[in-house]
């Protein structure tokens, strides 16, 4: 998705959570919660300087839903559209699989990576991708972070960050100031309108250009977290 934009002149800023890709390693799984992860994306899209982000096409994916919503309902000024894909609001309520796979990361803080993305794709990977997503976590120290993102989804409505993300899914439901175009995985944003539908304001979509190009830190090496 990132070289087609480029190529078509829309400039895209993709950055690596904390943990991930190229991004700083914290070695105490502690350090990372759902509040640090927020204000670090305000603090990266902040740092851009005379790029500012604005009439932003906010895409978010996995844990971009609860990070990169939280960020676009809080500036809803800077966006011009949202796509929403394969992610989910957390306010309390899981499976009994998410348990099982909360609890083998809890028990696992040397992730295997690898395997974990292997089991999660519907083909075998060739060898190379297992390893570029691999690559940014050469020892188990630097797996905290990823290790301890299953134990942020609250697991009851009293837990840490459910609160948080259910007022974001309300805000969602009732706001009407970008396009939205929500995966079919995810209806509950837009509840009277039919999922996979653009939903727009005006009667043309909006989407940022720039001359300038802003390139993802490392695309290939990062888990997909974004």
């Amino acid at each position: 998705m990132i070289g087609p934009l480029v190529e078509g002149g829309h400039r895209v800023v993709v950055p690596d959570y904390a943990g991930f890709g190229r991004s700083g390693k914290p070695t105490d799984r502690r350090w990372c919660t759902y509040d640090r992860h927020r204000a670090l994306m305000i603090d990266v899209l902040g740092a851009l300087g005379p790029h500012d982000v604005r009439e932003a096409t906010v895409v978010v994916q996995d844990w971009g839903g609860p990070v990169g919503l939280r960020w676009a309902v809080e500036n809803p000024d800077r966006v011009a559209a949202l796509a929403i894909f394969d992610t989910g609001l957390f306010t309390g309520r899981v499976s009994k699989g998410f348990l099982a796979w909360r609890e083998f990361a809890e028990r696992n803080p040397d992730l295997p990576v690898g395997l974990v993305i292997q089991g999660a794709t519907a083909t075998d990977l060739p060898g190379d991708v297992v390893a570029a997503y691999e690559a940014p976590f050469p020892t188990a120290e630097s797996k905290a972070g990823a290790a301890q993102f299953p134990l942020l989804v609250p697991t009851r409505e009293d837990a840490v960050g459910a609160k948080q993300m259910l007022a974001i899914s309300n805000e969602l439901s009732r706001w009407k100031s970008p396009r939205s175009s929500p995966s079919p995985t995810w209806p509950r944003f837009f509840p009277t309108r039919k999922p996979g539908r653009s939903f727009a304001t005006s009667s043309r979509p909006r989407a940022p250009r720039s001359r300038s190009r802003v390139r993802p830190t490392s695309f290939k090496k990062t888990a997909g977290n974004a």
